[in-house]
């Protein structure tokens, strides 16, 4: 048993829980878990003091009795919320509580040699497949949620693309909390391998059942993409207004392998995410495009390690930020290029609206050069609505809200716009819709003849 004073005792009872639960996990798994319990333990839960966590109070987190999340089955009467079609056709996989639900998942057919599924039946029936990879590139030693999730892992997404497969499909993850008696937390954990030369597209959709309820949601990722691979990923958060949710994405890239990771933050009352790529193989490329719209309290933010640790590597980072009511927003961008990444090539971009002079925007764009043949630039801007833009598209015989309405979903078009899956982006504009403050969501016939007029006149 371990004794600490830093972990709060909460947590050694759920981590014993969730051990016992786990049952016969392979030894080297059982040694990751400790060792991730253990590095938590030291680290305890980040403060403002930290930098990496400077404008983000995480007390409400750790102030909360949590406990295990436990499977759970949703009556098939109420499917509603993991049926959500972004596209027509997709391998859909569900999972309630961190947990693989097989009834209400369909894989389909897909190409010779793919495995897609759940991570706990991967590392039941073939776990010398999982171990090389897992664990092996997410950074426990300096992110203490990093950590944690890695002393509960149990289940979440495995994924394996055999080299020069191409699976031309789409995988949907639905990642679904259900409230309990006390105040749930789980921890996803997924595992995606693409090999040399294969194609992927991945999509993470986290939710609550529960909008109202409190909950903890603790993901992280691990994404490794082989020698050519290309591989687009999306993370979309639509969480309850008093649900916390923390994510982490980390990339880790071969030779010339072509990544690009999508995010769309909607709602939840905390959300940080972090997207950590590694650019280790020569000529490799990287794009990292987000949207993040917060309304009322709702506190987002977005963390971006970019590590470009070989030569003539490219990286792009864009991310929108939409803030509105008493919310706060973040964005700190830190782009590493190692002594040996010569000729890289990099680019840090952050845009923000304020609807309103509460809410509130940090940003922190930063680079940390080791080389001296690069061409690395960064930027953010924050602002508000154009009154120009807003007064010409009145005169244009919109109403106010109409024309809020278009020049918002034009900002928010400039991430969509960066998607090259037609279906994906299409479902995530619907969303975003949805999602504009109440002064910007009038519809009507005025407001699609304008948007029309805009799309002819350009």
């Amino acid at each position: 048993m371990i004794t600490t004073t830093q972990a709060p005792e909460k947590y050694l009872e759920t981590f014993e829980q969730s051990r016992a639960r786990s049952g016969s996990q392979p030894r080297w798994l059982q040694s990751l878990r400790q060792k991730a319990f253990e590095r938590f333990s030291d680290l305890g839960f980040p403060t403002t003091h930290d930098e990496d966590w400077r404008f983000t109070n995480v007390s409400a987190v750790s102030g909360t009795e949590f406990e295990l999340a436990q499977p759970a089955i949703l009556g098939m009467e109420r499917p509603e919320p993991v049926q959500f079609p972004l596209f027509n056709k997709a391998c859909r996989l569900t999972f309630i509580n961190g947990f693989f639900v097989k009834e209400l998942s369909h894989i389909g057919s897909l190409p010779a040699g793919v495995i897609v599924g759940s991570l706990a039946e991967q590392i039941a029936s073939l776990p010398e497949s999982v171990e090389g990879h897992l664990g092996r590139y997410l950074n426990i030693e300096r992110d203490a949620f990093a950590a944690l999730n890695t002393a509960f892992i149990e289940d979440g997404i495995y994924i394996e693309v055999p080299a020069g497969t191409v699976v031309d499909i789409p995988v949907y993850a639905a990642f679904l909390t259900v409230p309990g008696g006390a105040p749930p937390m789980n921890h996803p954990r997924s595992l995606i391998v693409a090999g040399e030369s294969s194609k992927l597209t991945i999509v993470e959709d986290y939710m609550s059942y529960d909008e109202e309820g409190v909950s903890f949601s603790n993901a992280a990722t691990e994404l490794i993409a082989g020698d050519n691979a290309n591989v687009e990923h999306y993370m979309i958060v639509r969480e309850g207004e008093s649900s916390y949710n923390f994510s982490t994405l980390r990339i880790q890239q071969g030779r010339n392998a072509n990544v690009a990771t999508h995010s769309l933050l909607l709602s939840g009352a905390l959300v940080r995410n972090n997207v950590h790529p590694v650019l280790a193989g020569e000529g490799s490329e990287c794009l990292i495009n987000g949207l993040f719209m917060a309304n009322g309290r709702q506190h987002m933010d977005n963390y971006m390690l970019v590590e470009h640790a070989s030569p003539h590597c490219n990286s792009r980072q864009f991310y929108n930020g939409v803030l509105n009511g008493n919310s706060h927003g973040v964005f700190h961008g830190r782009i590493i290029v190692h002594k040996d990444a010569q000729k890289t090539d990099a680019k840090q971009t952050n845009r923000n609206l304020l609807l309103s002079d509460d809410a509130q925007i940090d940003t922190k764009p930063q680079l940390e050069i080791y080389a001296d043949d690069v061409k690395c630039t960064h930027g953010a801007t924050i602002g508000q609505v154009d009154e120009n833009a807003l007064f010409y598209l009145r005169s244009r015989g919109l109403d106010e809200a109409s024309a809020r309405h278009v020049l918002l979903l034009a900002f928010a078009n400039e991430c969509l716009d960066r998607m090259n899956c037609e279906a994906i982006r299409d479902g995530l504009k619907r969303l975003v819709v949805k999602a504009l403050p109440e002064q910007a969501r009038h519809t009507g016939e005025r407001r699609e003849v304008a948007e029309r007029n805009l799309e002819e006149v350009g």
